[in-house]
């Protein structure tokens, strides 16, 4: 794995991107990368959301992409629900160059 830039997109009031933070860091420790910065960056309105191309709280940006999106996903300010946060497993996929 190469050095890789790694975001987490979300919005304040939506408990989702801290279960998506933990497997993000546990998938990063089990591939030997816990020291990898990931940067948090709060979206903050509609109007950025679409901007910034926002499919939700949380998003996880794995070089500036995001490889979780699913092609019917929404644009716009809004909590994923639990089965639209990535797995550890499908993370270490990704973060091994899987994509």
């Amino acid at each position: 794995m190469g050095v890789v830039k790694v975001e987490l997109l979300y919005f304040e009031g939506c408990p989702n991107w801290q279960i998506a933070e933990t497997r993000l860091r546990e998938a990063l420790g089990a591939l030997g990368q816990g020291a990898v910065t990931v940067t948090h960056r709060v979206v903050s309105s509609p109007e950025q959301a679409e901007r910034v191309g926002f499919g939700g709280s949380p998003t996880i940006l794995v070089d500036g992409t995001d490889p979780f999106a699913r092609p019917d996903d929404p644009v716009g300010f809004a909590c994923r629900l639990y089965d639209h946060i990535p797995t550890v497993e499908q993370m270490r996929a990704v973060l091994s160059g899987g994509r």
